[in-house]
């Protein structure tokens, strides 16, 4: 089955996923439980388990929420003028909320501009390692 390309939106695809909508029709839900993408969208039927995000929405979580909390942190005299108990008792559970609100608004994210560029999640065809032969010129 070959699907010809059409141009798509990067940024269409980044606002739909924002949102939790399946970047290819826009109106189904991208997710079936907190992190987990859904196998196909309810709406158009687009196979949304063929993107794969990995590790990427956490590492650009932990950028985001880090430039937003621990940024302005430093440089305000909070730190020199705070008991140290009361910094980590109001900034340890914003930082742990923030991150949990934003990390699947960022997979979404992730998964719309994957979607946009045609990415598949990066499924390469490796050749097992049975099937690679040595070369017979090699020294022992």
């Amino acid at each position: 089955m070959t699907e010809t390309f059409q141009q798509r939106s990067v940024w269409g695809g980044l606002k739909r996923g924002l949102f939790g909508r399946c970047p290819q029709c826009g109106e189904g839900q991208l997710f079936r439980a907190y992190l987990k993408v859904a196998s196909a969208c309810s709406s158009c039927g687009h196979a949304l388990s063929q993107y794969r995000a990995d590790d990427g929405p956490a590492y650009f979580t932990i950028l985001i929420v880090g430039h937003l909390v621990v940024g302005p942190l430093l440089l305000s005299d909070a730190v020199f003028t705070w008991p140290l108990a009361w910094l980590f008792a109001i900034f340890m559970p914003s930082i742990v909320l923030l991150s949990l609100v934003l990390l699947p608004r960022v997979k979404g994210a992730f998964v719309g501009v994957q979607w946009a560029i045609g990415d598949r999640g990066g499924v390469h065809s490796v050749e097992s390692p049975a099937a690679i032969q040595p070369s017979s010129n090699t020294a022992v």
